[in-house]
């Protein structure tokens, strides 16, 4: 490519980059009042110095490479040279970052979430008709196991596997229980997310099948107080772990001018950034469920009214936090 349409070609990405720059660099006090650019950091700079090595290569002029050799050196200074502190990256990303990933991605979310919620919800009001449907679904040692559960009259913890002694064991239990789902849920996205699909579906079916037989036989409060304090986080991060899974499978279905490695990287950086906030709402949910839900001692009114509070909050928060970031 001859050096004028590889300019006009690219010339609006370099822009983009030192609007970009220029916003790094400007006055803490100015920043508020400026918008930052919507673009892929990482991404565009690697663009960039690709674009240097092939100016270099192909001899472009002497002004063309010293400006993308200014570049280059820029972004590695600002991305490289002046990190900000861990909490405050941390702060970024929970106060900007997750959330407006959560709805630039919206598409994959809406599907995760139809693919979880609408299975679950059938297989809940259908066992309510037809109870013996629970037995398609899972065997009777696994029906009284779960009814052992959840007995209304029982004493002390609820909910459980009561060989464990302890909130924090089980709270560790959870943890791995929990990302062990998140886990294959996501994988699932690297089988052209056919696996995805499939675990969404399966654990949709199977936790409706739980939470309806348990409605039918009228083991209500015992078990719907027991998930209202950390469903908002444990079912919502299932879903983005659906959502990023799908964001594999899509680099994989759908490359377009990339390579299948190549957009499978970029999209797998922005899966990552998915899954961070996935496995904090994971653990954030093992840690409710390990010293909140299990109290049976706790009134089931309050239980009910902090779980519908979190849900509010969980669902504002993805909604209205962070919109400053992927501002349009």
């Amino acid at each position: 490519m001859k050096q004028s349409p590889f300019v006009e070609k690219y010339s609006p990405l370099w822009l983009q980059f030192e609007e970009w720059l220029k916003y790094q660099k400007a006055p803490k006090r100015l920043k508020k009042t400026l918008e930052e650019p919507d673009i892929d950091v990482p991404s565009v700079y690697r663009q960039i110095c690709h674009h240097l090595a092939l100016s270099r290569s192909r001899l472009y002029s002497y002004i063309l490479i010293e400006r993308l050799n200014q570049l280059v050196l820029s972004g590695h200074q600002v991305l490289y040279s002046h990190h900000t502190y861990f909490l405050g990256d941390v702060a970024q990303y929970f106060g900007q970052t997750f959330p407006a990933l959560v709805r630039k991605e919206w598409k994959l979310v809406t599907l995760s979430a139809a693919l979880f919620f609408i299975p679950f919800l059938v297989t809940l009001i259908t066992i309510q008709y037809y109870p013996e449907m629970v037995y398609t679904i899972m065997d009777d040692s696994a029906v009284s196991s779960l009814e052992s559960m959840y007995v209304p009259d029982s004493e002390g913890k609820i909910g459980r596997e009561r060989g464990a002694d302890t909130d924090v064991y089980m709270f560790g239990f959870y943890i791995k229980h929990n990302t062990g789902i998140d886990f294959q849920i996501f994988s699932g996205g690297l089988l052209f997310g056919i696996g995805t699909i499939f675990f969404l579906l399966l654990n949709g079916v199977f936790i409706g099948a739980a939470a309806g037989h348990l409605t039918h036989i009228g083991y209500i409060d015992t078990f719907w107080g027991f998930v209202a304090g950390h469903s908002s986080f444990e079912l919502i991060a299932m879903v983005f772990a659906g959502a990023a899974g799908f964001k594999l499978a899509q680099a994989l279905v759908s490359p377009g001018r990339k390579t299948r490695i190549r957009a499978l990287v970029d999209n797998g950086q922005v899966a990552v950034q998915l899954l961070y906030g996935t496995a904090t709402m994971t653990i954030m949910a093992a840690f409710i469920e390990a010293f909140w839900s299990s109290a049976g001692s706790m009134p089931v009114m309050i239980k009910y009214s902090v779980g519908i509070s979190l849900w509010i909050l969980v669902i504002a928060y993805f909604i209205f936090m962070g919109r400053r970031r992927y501002a349009t």
